[in-house]
């Protein structure tokens, strides 16, 4: 998603994969077809091991920041250890790469009880109340004055365009499916979110683009792009892509929660009542990390 991720971006790719991607968008020579190589991560073995209560087993990336990774600097990381002090659990991290089928090889296999970021109404887990809701955004260079908020702004047939993708055999994110059923491809570059997964920021491509001046405007995960934008010291403006929906059914605003599997009601509860209980500490958490909330633009640079 994950979480968006990769991470919550990631989650978020797969659920609104309803659309087939035109395949005319370009993939730029720095991201190619081809299948990246994975460093193997540092993985934790829990399959013959019994849940611990007094253990909050977390399933994360160990390179997907700012979300997560293996030295628990993502917001993710301190979200979930707010959590596990409030159960009184140890946190202990299952990690591995948010790729295609990461619930099904983690959360479903039993290795780990928690995903600390999905959207809302993602299926595949038993979601908590939501903690945060963000949404995908233009982001330019504040110094060029674009301004640009929507979909439909003329200028998206000239200007060259960068997207976040997942690949061509996936079906895509919101915005290469909006931009396609305009008919706007051939100054849309895409930047996939897996990355070189042996570097360090290997799902940062677009916005490392834009930074290059590879690309005019990008559209991108709020999280990812606020984060970016403040770490990198960029001078960038962010604006929420408009309709927040687009037609028939093609959102971009998530509410994002925690999810378990289905059959854990019982922490599924225990984590709405620390999302409750811990609503200042945790959105004080995400605006550390520039993730932008709401519907507003914003300026952001370091």
């Amino acid at each position: 998603m994950s979480s968006g991720s990769k991470q919550t971006a990631l989650s978020v790719m797969i659920l609104v994969g309803s659309l087939a991607f035109v395949a005319s968008v370009r993939r730029t020579p720095q991201q190619p077809a081809a299948p990246v190589h994975l460093a193997a991560p540092p993985v934790v073995e829990h399959a013959s091991i019994p849940p611990d209560p007094h253990v909050l087993r977390v399933c994360a990336d160990p390179n997907d920041m700012p979300f997560s990774n293996a030295n628990g600097q993502g917001f993710e990381n301190r979200i979930a250890e707010l959590v596990g002090r409030d159960l009184g659990r140890t946190v202990q991290y299952y990690w591995q790469p948010q790729r295609r089928g990461f619930i099904r090889t983690t959360l479903k296999a039993g290795e780990c009880d928690v995903v600390i970021g999905v959207p809302s109404s993602f299926d595949l887990v038993r979601v908590t109340r939501p903690y945060y809701r963000s949404a995908y955004y233009f982001v330019s260079e504040r110094s060029r004055g674009l301004h640009i908020r929507s979909l439909d702004d003329p200028r998206l047939r000239r200007l060259r365009v960068g997207i976040e993708i997942t690949g061509d055999d996936y079906d895509n994110p919101p915005a290469a499916q909006a931009l396609a059923a305009r008919h706007i491809l051939d100054n849309v570059k895409g930047y996939t979110v897996y990355g070189d997964y042996s570097t360090d920021h290997p799902s940062w491509g677009l916005m490392t683009a834009l930074a290059r001046n590879d690309v005019d405007v990008a559209i991108a995960w709020g999280p990812l792009a606020g984060y970016v934008a403040r770490r990198t010291h960029a001078r960038v403006e962010m604006h929420p892509v408009t309709p927040e929906v687009d037609m028939p059914f093609l959102p971009f605003v998530y509410d994002i929660s925690m999810g378990v599997r289905r059959e854990d009601q019982a922490l599924a509860a225990a984590l709405d009542e620390v999302i409750e209980k811990r609503k200042r500490e945790i959105d004080s958490i995400l605006t550390d990390y520039g993730v932008p909330f709401g519907a507003a633009g914003t300026e952001v640079q370091g």
